[in-house]
């Protein structure tokens, strides 16, 4: 008997969307357009905190052009790295991406987040000394978008029916057929699970909202709002991926991921007890000394763009010099 309120799968036919193209057939996965629609989510928050930092407008797409491809590339290697028993078998197609079952064939599913922060990071590291933006004056912009992006990623879990939790009886469990590739063995058909993507999903969002709300509180720059993303996603990571029921390398009798997400808790842990100590104030701008940016109405925007929560910086030791308005936050504006 099926719970009122539990969540049905997707028809298996949302899961690809064909589009007839000229006697061509255009096959869109909707688990890639939920990863590019959070992307794009995420491109938007943050160019509209640097720029409200003080960053010139579009200067978020240099950096993206770098850090989106690396990062698409670290969630693949990351996947394949932990999941290596599934590429790498006697008689396995590891290679030839025409073939199904390659290393590099990421449309048939296998991307993990803690590989694309990886590769991401590396690529907004050249993104930023290209551009001249501050490292950490972008991850803080990027913080809440990433939750957010995120979030709109893990429906393509719920469109593609996997890494669902364990049997539960709780009236909101999640539907998954009994004859699903990981639908677990000895359970009985209708048995209800965890819907862990819709647990991360309002975890990520609340998380974001978090960001933001402390933002207009308390000092979060140099990378300090940053390290609140990591500890937060990893806290909830760690619980979410010890529920799932799909297989994982296990190390030390743990999955991999949990580690991941313990290290993020830690690392983030780390950078906010340092970057606390080492800057007391504001940036004074998203910019390395000598490459700010020279926009004829750079100064007006920083003007307007002051509110009250800067204040909360006032007479604070730091970085900030007497009269220099100071970068403001982007929770003035909205928010992965």
């Amino acid at each position: 008997m099926i719970a009122p309120f539990s969540i049905p799968s997707p028809d298996y036919a949302w899961q690809v969307l064909e589009i007839p193209i000229f006697g061509w057939t255009l096959n869109i996965h909707m688990y890639a357009l939920c990863i590019l629609a959070g992307i794009v989510l995420a491109v938007i928050i943050t160019g509209r905190r640097l720029t409200k930092r003080g960053a010139e407008p579009g200067v978020v797409l240099d950096i993206a052009l770098w850090a989106v491809p690396l990062g698409i590339i670290g969630a693949r290697l990351y996947h394949v790295l932990t999941h290596p028993d599934d590429y790498f078998y006697p008689g396995a197609n590891v290679w030839n991406p025409f073939q199904p079952g390659a290393i590099w064939n990421i449309w048939e599913g296998g991307n993990a987040i803690y590989g694309s922060l990886i590769g991401g990071a590396i690529g907004v590291l050249i993104g930023c000394r290209f551009t001249g933006i501050r490292f950490w004056s972008f991850a803080d912009a990027l913080a809440p978008g990433l939750l957010v992006a995120q979030a709109v990623g893990r429906l393509g879990n719920w469109f593609n029916h996997e890494l669902f939790g364990m049997p539960t009886d709780l009236p909101w469990g999640l539907q998954i057929e009994a004859d699903n590739a990981a639908f677990p063995a000895g359970l009985a058909a209708g048995t209800l699970f965890h819907p862990t993507f819709l647990y991360e999903i309002v975890w990520n969002l609340a998380g974001a909202a978090l960001i933001v709300f402390l933002e207009r509180r308390i000092n979060l720059r140099w990378g300090k709002a940053f390290a609140l993303y990591l500890i937060w996603y990893g806290t909830g990571r760690a619980f979410f991926e010890a529920i799932r029921v799909d297989p994982s390398e296990m190390f030390l009798g743990v999955r991999v991921n949990v580690w991941a997400s313990w290290a993020a808790v830690v690392l983030g842990i780390v950078l906010y007890l340092v970057q606390r100590r080492r800057h007391l104030g504001d940036e004074p701008s998203p910019y390395v000394p000598g490459r700010e940016w020279k926009g004829p109405d750079a100064e007006v925007d920083s003007d307007e763009i002051e509110s009250d929560s800067d204040s909360l910086d006032d007479g604070v030791e730091g970085e900030n010099t007497t009269g220099e308005t100071a970068a403001t936050s982007s929770s003035r504006s909205s928010t992965p």
